[in-house]
């Protein structure tokens, strides 16, 4: 399951994870977003305790979507201490969000 991502716990629960970290960036008018939001939730179940899987809103998250220059959306970044490490735009396939996952564990 993916946690709810702020711009008030961005810091405590992305930056400073131990685990590596998937961030959805998302809004709900998105319809590519609708179809990435599910794969990215199985993905989160999947990884219980060995990977953080977070979605952020856009709309409601100004901050965090303008630190990270987020112009198009879905957008998944992946983090590992702290650091972006990869980044996905667009909607694609689960194989292709896991096979850059796996690069990072």
């Amino acid at each position: 399951m993916a946690l709810e991502i702020t711009d008030a716990n961005f810091q405590e629960l992305v930056l400073n994870s131990d685990k590596p970290v998937i961030l959805d960036f998302w809004a709900e008018w998105c319809g590519p977003c609708r179809m990435v939001g599910p794969v990215v939730e199985e993905i989160g179940r999947e990884y219980t305790g060995k990977v953080v899987v977070g979605k952020l809103n856009v709309d409601h998250n100004p901050e965090v979507t303008r630190k990270f220059g987020i112009r198009n959306i879905p957008t998944l970044l992946f983090f590992k201490n702290g650091n972006v490490v990869d980044k996905q735009v667009g909607a694609v396939a689960k194989q292709v969000i896991v096979g850059k996952l796996q690069g990072h564990l």
